[in-house]
């Protein structure tokens, strides 16, 4: 046989020599490519159906922008649970209240994991490790989650509010002096990023970041945004399409291992500073403390990091997208901000600008407002992905061993058989509905841990601002959550910038109630030093 085709072969390679050049390089692609889609057809899990795929890259192209709506609009074709392919990784994404309640609800421990993604977990963790909401299940993150959930619960938020105090104060009193007194309009990212980050260090370190005029503040907003990009679902084809990371040249790898190199001397200094104030007994109470001293929890100093960068990460997060849209919104709508002004005069009075730091949300429509701007405003649209470890049967389907499954919190927050409304803003619905489900936090074990913090920072934030101003518009914006996104690829959907007007609705009381918020936290320093 080999003594026959061998001169064949030859007199062809002789006779049409680019031809057997062209055949010679392109074999090995066509094989490759040939192997690889037999591994994505064999990984896909069985019973569940899924929109028509590409070759090698599968779905990504179609879910490159807005990714969570677009799964919420095949949702009506495919079902609440179907199965989409990105690259070589198959999915199943949930996109219902009900479903979601099936799937994460009651089988909490079979998706407690998460899977590992190249890029995050394999270029920008292997220093500073993960947070806890990205890490895979296991002993060590058990042991961070206890430690946390002592650290948050309601008990410890107790001994954070004069933090909480403090930081609201100052964002209050920004809005006041670069207003000039509601005479300019005022780009307020800028603050709300302060106040995020200022609480997330003294919530965490207990240091704060007093001005955004600080070159820390600078470092570390901008590379938690650029880090929250390699957390994105769909931005790293290298993590779905295993060629793409023999690339030495790749970008996606060459920036997130600058950003992790930038992370690390920020993080060292914020934790060796902490343990220099805890030596000479000069710390504040705070997270990263509390967790320190607890004997019980028993973490090693790379489960401490992984905890400072949960709350970095997540209070980031949260704080700055809730009010960044939340504020943009209430400059067009008078009528939330007016019912709001009436419910918050039911407990403090017009001369009374900085409601009581410690009001553990009495003003129910705030409250409910905090949480139409968690549903509507939805922080990880499409929560981060877990990954099963055992299996789950889910209508009579089987769901494997190791396979990837994604809450989508964006289309279960608007589900049609909760809300009959669901795309209108109306905080009035949590009035009628107290009980109805929300699932921005995420559900079941991996839920936020840090989900009764972060909604006590927003009630504080949302009664001191509406009770101090009234937001008036000064620039257009649109506020539409999908149509308003400045960047329809990232994991944390931010809007575009705008200014509005903080037009104090008693100047005079606003102005004392600064100074005398400012007398009492230097007196303190002073009792403190």
């Amino acid at each position: 046989m080999i003594a026959t085709v061998l001169p064949i072969l030859s007199q062809q390679s002789s006779e049409h020599t680019f031809r057997s050049i062209c055949i010679l390089i392109l074999s090995p692609v066509m094989a490759y490519l040939l192997t690889n889609e037999y591994i994505r057809w064999a990984a896909r899990i069985k019973g569940f159906p899924g929109p028509i795929n590409w070759p090698f890259v599968g779905n990504i192209p179609s879910i490159k922008y807005n990714a969570a709506e677009k799964y919420r609009q095949w949702s009506k074709t495919y079902g609440e649970v179907y199965q989409i392919q990105l690259g070589n990784v198959p999915v199943l994404v949930v996109n219902s209240a009900e479903s979601a309640k099936e799937i994460f609800g009651r089988n909490s421990q079979a998706l407690s994991s998460r899977p590992v993604f190249w890029t995050f977990h394999k270029v920008l963790s292997n220093t500073a490790g993960t947070t806890i909401g990205t890490s895979p299940f296991g002993e060590s993150l058990k042991r961070r989650r206890k430690g946390v959930a002592s650290a948050v619960n309601r008990p410890s938020i107790a001994t954070y509010i004069p933090h909480l105090d403090v930081e609201t104060k100052d964002f209050i009193k920004e809005g006041f002096i670069n207003g000039e007194a509601g005479t300019v309009g005022v780009n307020p990212m800028p603050m709300i990023q302060r106040l995020s980050l200022s609480l997330a260090l003294t919530l965490n370190w207990g240091t704060r970041m007093v001005s955004r005029d600080d070159p820390l503040f600078h470092e570390i907003t901008e590379v938690e945004e650029a880090i929250s990009k390699f957390r994105s679902t769909t931005g790293n084809l290298q993590d779905y399409i295993p060629l793409l990371r023999l690339n030495p040249f790749s970008k996606g790898s060459r920036s997130a291992r600058e950003m992790r190199a930038r992370r690390d001397v920020y993080l060292a200094r914020l934790n060796r500073d902490l343990d220099e104030r805890m030596e000479k007994g000069t710390h504040k109470p705070c997270i990263q403390a509390n967790v320190m001293v607890d004997e019980e929890a028993a973490l090693n100093k790379e489960e401490l990091r992984s905890i400072s960068l949960t709350m970095l990460s997540g209070g980031l997060d949260t704080i700055t997208t809730l009010v960044q849209w939340s504020v943009a919104l209430l400059a067009q709508r008078e009528d939330v901000q007016e019912k709001a002004v009436q419910e918050i005069r039911k407990y403090y009075g017009a001369d009374e600008p900085l409601c009581d730091a410690y009001d553990d949300q009495r003003c129910q429509y705030v409250a409910a407002l905090v949480k139409e701007c968690l549903r509507y405003y939805c922080v990880l649209r499409l929560a981060l992905p877990r990954a099963t470890v055992r299996e789950v049967w889910y209508k009579g389907k089987l769901i494997p061993t190791g396979s990837t499954v994604y809450l989508n919190a964006w289309a279960c927050n608007m589900d049609e058989k909760v809300w009959q409304d669901p795309m209108i803003f109306r905080p009035e619905r949590w009035l009628e509905q107290p009980d109805a489900p929300l699932f921005t936090y995420g559900l079941g074990y991996r839920m936020c841990a840090g989900s009764l913090l972060a909604n006590r920072e927003l009630y504080l934030t949302y009664m001191r601002m509406l009770n101090s101003f009234a937001i008036v518009p000064d620039s257009q914006v649109e506020t539409d959550p999908i149509r308003g996104s400045s960047d329809p690829t990232s994991l944390v959907t931010m809007c575009r910038d705008y200014k509005v007007v903080f037009k104090p609705r008693n100047e005079e009381a606003l102005r004392r109630a600064l100074e005398e918020a400012d007398r009492k936290e230097g007196e303190r320093r002073s009792v403190h030093d």
